[in-house]
């Protein structure tokens, strides 16, 4: 229409106004690490893909530090139907035999992970690819998952022991983008299929980052699942804790991911819809979308011996107040 400003013809930017009105949200984040969880079905829809790379570009040019942390679901069900593997879960966590390993390791670092890497890097030599291997970055331990109380024994996936994130500090000193596929070593020399929102959870506890934000093909976390598709806005670590065990399985590990992320020093982690064309913008401000989780705030009593005005002290504390 003659005189109307173009707009970008992009499902779901009329919540962030197009990409670029993110800029004024994004200078509290100038400097921040900020981790991104990349995964469900957004990782197979070609504009999608793209509109991601350019978001990460875009937050890079803001003076954020991303870092990139990626899954593959779809991608490695997909050759393992082609091979004649069947996929099984148990309680959200991919079954992951040594066979189905080979496979994973291979969709992952040699073709999630490089598509990624490609599609950033077309607007500069950014990004840097790289797994939990690498360096060491990631050291998992076997993880069981656990149903109607028991023990259950799912191969070779992994939780993360520890992260060493000083190639992921490297790689952000130097300006670039690190895209990490979630592949860890064992101790005694095993790799592990790490679940990738565990991974990413880890990996911002770890850089310490200002915010986590978990990209997935929901709208959030809903109140009343499957009986309503009411978001939750904003919950704190306490809050989530209590609602874990009741949750679908698809959404335990992410959700569980954002409660270790904050309760180990992470500003705040979002839960947001993947599906939506730059979406990941929203979670630096705006209208608010998903779910976000935030740390517990600190107690605060009166201090009997301050006075008649009484001076506030803050305690550490599970509480809001």
């Amino acid at each position: 229409m003659a005189g109307r400003a173009r707009r970008t013809g992009v499902a779901g930017t009329s919540r962030t106004g197009g990409p670029l009105a993110a800029l004024p949200w994004l200078e509290r984040f100038r400097g921040k690490i900020v981790v991104i969880k990349f995964g469900g079905n957004a990782m197979v829809d070609e504009g999608l893909k793209a509109a991601f790379a350019q978001d990460v570009v875009l937050l890079r040019y803001a003076g954020v530090r991303p870092v990139v942390v990626h899954g593959g679901g779809p991608q490695i069900s997909a050759q393992l139907g082609r091979l004649g593997i069947k996929s099984h879960f148990t309680n959200g966590l991919r079954v992951t035999t040594p066979e189905a390993m080979d496979v994973v390791r291979m969709v992952l670092a040699g073709q999630v992970q490089r598509e990624l890497v490609g599609l950033v890097n077309r607007h500069g030599p950014f990004a840097v690819g790289m797994t939990g291997e690498d360096a060491h970055t990631m050291t998992a331990v076997r993880r069981h998952a656990v149903v109607d109380g028991e023990r259950v024994d799912i191969g070779q996936v992994g939780d993360i022991a520890s992260v060493d994130p000083s190639m992921v500090r490297t790689l952000l000193a130097d300006g670039r983008v690190p895209v990490i596929s979630p592949v860890a070593r064992g101790v005694g020399g095993d790799v592990y299929n790490v679940n990738a929102d565990t991974a990413a959870a880890a990996v911002a506890a770890a850089l310490g980052a200002e915010l986590l934000v978990m990209l997935t093909d929901v709208a959030g976390l809903y109140r009343d699942w499957p009986h309503s598709q009411e978001v939750v806005p904003s919950l704190t670590a306490t809050q989530l804790a209590e609602l874990l065990p009741n949750l679908a399985s698809g959404m335990v590990p992410k959700m569980e991911g954002c409660l270790r992320a904050v309760r180990a020093g992470v500003g705040s982690a979002r839960v947001l819809d993947g599906r939506v064309r730059h979406g990941v913008l929203a979670a630096f401000g705006g209208p608010p979308v998903g779910t976000e989780v935030v740390p517990d705030a600190p107690l605060v009593r009166r201090d009997e011996t301050a006075g008649a005005e009484g001076r506030q002290v803050a305690m550490v504390g599970s509480g809001t107040i």
